[in-house]
């Protein structure tokens, strides 16, 4: 049985009583696909010290009648870049256009930050999240990789915002 599609989707900041849910929704996905490293379990364990008190952003989505279902953060990385990380959708919530939602909400506020570069790490077994993205003006960048990729065991996709 499909969850019904919620007619509304709302957008949250990251406030301390939200944190749990920036850790299940990751945990699961990269669970359920590789294992949790130890840069993962910092994150998740630590976002406000992590990401926020670092100049980052959490954003979450709730959809009506079902929760928090999504998240998605900016992490700053240097000077003005920032690594768009930890997007995840809950299992249930799959299929009601929550990813692209968050994602076009996400690229708002990397845009507000003048963010330079906008990255990601990812994997190619995240064939449906890399689609997402290169929809969304993400494209494939060595240079990324080169200088970032080696952050995660599990990257072998790197993908630069082009603005």
């Amino acid at each position: 049985m499909t969850a019904p599609i919620p007619s509304t989707l709302t957008i949250h900041e990251f406030s301390d009583d939200l944190a749990h849910h920036f850790h299940d929704i990751n945990a699961e996905w990269i669970n359920a696909m590789f294992k949790l490293e130890d840069t993962d379990r910092e994150v998740l364990q630590h976002p406000r010290r992590n990401i926020i008190d670092k100049g980052g952003v959490i954003l979450f989505v709730e959809a009506q009648g079902l929760g928090i279902v999504g998240t998605c953060a900016l992490q700053k990385s240097a000077d003005n870049g920032y690594e768009l990380t930890k997007m995840g959708v809950r299992e249930s919530a799959r299929g009601l256009k929550v990813g692209e939602f968050l994602l076009a909400a996400v690229l708002e506020r990397a845009a507000a930050l003048q963010a330079s570069p906008l990255y990601l790490l990812s994997n190619a077994k995240c064939e449906a999240a890399i689609h997402l993205y290169e929809k969304l003006g993400f494209r494939h960048d060595a240079e990324i990789m080169a200088t970032y990729g080696a952050r995660y065991q599990r990257c072998d996709v790197a993908m630069r915002y082009s603005w």
